[in-house]
């Protein structure tokens, strides 16, 4: 039997019952949440005033550190891409058996597995790096530190470096889009078999996906797989993963999640309602 809902709005207890308490945790919490703020500003801050500033100057160490952390970090990424077109793999071509193979220890070793390879990855850049002799210019053609453009400051002949980087990161980029186009080849067949409306759930739940797909491999493809010339138009690939991809990520990852709908119109509903 269907019952009437009568039930609007739901009443959240929060961390713990009683009123004390939960002014305790208000109290807690509130600076936590302020340093977040303020660290944050003073990231945003840096960003402008270094943007304004008419000489921008990096230690070498700085610069190397600067290199490790955005290998690190962009390689991670692209693992934890591959890891997501496997999960939608099982998800949608092996839906009854999900559970049991997408289990949590399965979870914690493909994420650690993600950046172990990141760090193995960012290693053996700053390890055929470090042994380069620096002794003549210290201007670099960028706007932040990588690899090719500090090769071109070395006092030696760099060419074998720069296929060892190319050849490092052009495996990682190639076997991980390799894995992905295969795994949306795979989801595309399997979808035959489903309804429509399947197909459509599908096909929207992988969109999102997809989307970071391409902006993430697309530059990085530029850039990383094939030899360094001019940097005029890297420079410019670069604004792009660096600065609008990181911008679209959370529209791609959170406005495209039902849940993230529901409770944006629910909101605004109910803001509507207030100001009538």
């Amino acid at each position: 039997m269907a019952g009437a809902n009568n039930v609007t709005e739901l009443i959240i207890t929060g961390l713990f019952w009683g009123a004390e308490v939960q002014r305790a945790c208000f109290v807690l919490f509130l600076p936590v949440y302020l340093a977040t703020l303020l660290g944050n500003g003073l990231i945003v801050l840096t960003f402008i005033a270094d943007l304004l500033a008419k000489v921008k100057t990096i230690s070498f160490k700085g610069c190397l550190a600067q290199i490790f952390f955005f290998h690190f970090f962009g390689v991670a990424e692209s693992l934890l891409l591959v890891v997501m077109a496997y999960d939608r793999y099982v998800a949608i071509c092996k839906p009854l058996h999900y559970m049991s193979i997408m289990s949590r220890q399965l979870c914690h070793m493909l994420l650690a597995g993600s950046w172990l390879g990141g760090f193995l990855h960012s290693l053996i850049q700053i390890l055929i790096t470090i042994p380069l002799p620096f002794c003549g210019p210290n201007v670099i053609d960028h706007y932040f530190c990588d690899l090719q453009p500090l090769f071109r400051l070395a006092c030696t002949d760099t060419s074998v470096e720069g296929l060892t980087v190319l050849a490092n990161s052009g495996l990682i980029s190639v076997l991980s889009l390799m894995i992905l186009l295969c795994s949306y080849i795979i989801i595309l067949i399997n979808l035959r078999n489903h309804s429509a409306e399947g197909r459509r759930k599908a096909l929207s739940t992988c969109a999102s996906h997809i989307t970071v797909v391409v902006l993430f491999f697309g530059p990085a493809t530029f850039l990383y797989l094939r030899p360094a010339s001019t940097y005029t138009e890297d420079k410019l690939v670069a604004v792009f993963y660096t600065v609008i991809t990181p911008m679209l990520n959370p529209i791609i990852y959170t406005l495209r999640n039902a849940e993230v709908k529901i409770a944006i119109r629910t909101f605004w509903s109910r803001k509507k309602t207030q100001v009538v």
